[in-house]
């Protein structure tokens, strides 16, 4: 379980690329006592999740329920296919109210002869609720229907574990939509001498220019490249925010330069904190 989404679902994320060890999945897989044993632990990971619901009338009362293929073993396994049908037709027959969606992510080409197999024990009301994205659009899925101080970094979002610097008080992250061939500047307020301002951010699908520049209230002083215009690209599926920091030695403020060179609308997510130096 981690974070919650737009409408307040708890979110379970369910991480099948673990499987693609071979002694973990024998361990899990491989005898008809280790699949019951799978199906009861996967029970008990529901259980957990219905615990943190509100049934009350108006309250929460389902899951959001994220399913992460990437590396997972594919429908050649049997075993695999057994767990999973078996899975499948338990958790609607004991829980069929209890997920609000069913979002797969990372999903690769055998998912679709998966799907097909496992459709006819689905019933039409469990399908509706299924969403499916391939690798390069995870990060905009995900983002539809969470939170990005909600959605965990490793898949775009701005959720870190132990993040000390953006408690829940100061974690919203805006957004900013960036027409082609624009430029979007952020600016943060830098007036209190040997603060510590902290920013991250991101561009969908990158590929933009982007600067950070330091910039005196005194005329006299000179402005301070704390980045370098430089462009972003995005080198993976997987690319996380930008996180950087700067102390100020006089009063200021930062400046950061989004440039979108290319034809296409660009979403900018972005937060930032300015921390005083008596508080470090």
């Amino acid at each position: 379980m981690n974070g919650i989404d737009k409408e307040g679902h708890p979110v379970c994320y369910n991480i099948y690329g673990v499987f693609a060890d071979e002694e973990l999945y024998k361990k899990t897989f491989g005898t008809d006592e280790n699949r019951r044993h799978f199906l009861r632990w996967r029970f008990q990971l529901m259980e957990k999740g219905i615990q943190k619901l509100d049934l009350r009338p108006g309250g929460v009362t389902s899951l959001l329920q994220i399913n992460d293929l990437k590396n997972s073993p594919g429908p050649s396994r049997k075993e695999l296919r057994i767990a999973m049908k078996q899975a499948v037709g338990a958790l609607q027959d004991n829980y069929p109210e209890y997920v609000a969606r069913n979002i797969f992510i990372n999903v690769p080409f055998w998912f679709y002869a998966l799907n097909a197999l496992l459709s006819p024990f689905l019933t039409q009301r469990s399908k509706s609720k299924f969403v499916v994205a391939r690798p390069a659009k995870v990060t905009d899925t995900l983002l539809k229907y969470i939170p990005a101080e909600e959605v965990p970094v490793q898949y775009g979002g701005f959720k870190r574990e132990n993040d000390f610097e953006f408690s829940d008080q100061d974690a919203a992250v805006s957004e900013i939509s960036i027409k082609a061939g624009s430029t979007v500047t952020i600016e943060i307020p830098a007036e209190e001498v040997g603060s510590t301002s902290i920013w991250e951010l991101m561009v969908l699908n990158w590929e933009v220019n982007y600067k950070a520049e330091f910039v005196p209230f005194d005329q006299g002083s000179y402005t301070i490249i704390v980045q370098k215009s430089k462009k972003m690209v995005s080198q993976s599926l997987e690319a996380r925010p930008i996180r950087n920091t700067f102390i100020n030695n006089e009063s200021g403020k930062l400046i950061l330069t989004i440039d979108n060179t290319s034809s296409k609308k660009k979403r900018l997510l972005y937060r930032y904190k300015t921390k005083k130096s008596s508080s470090l």
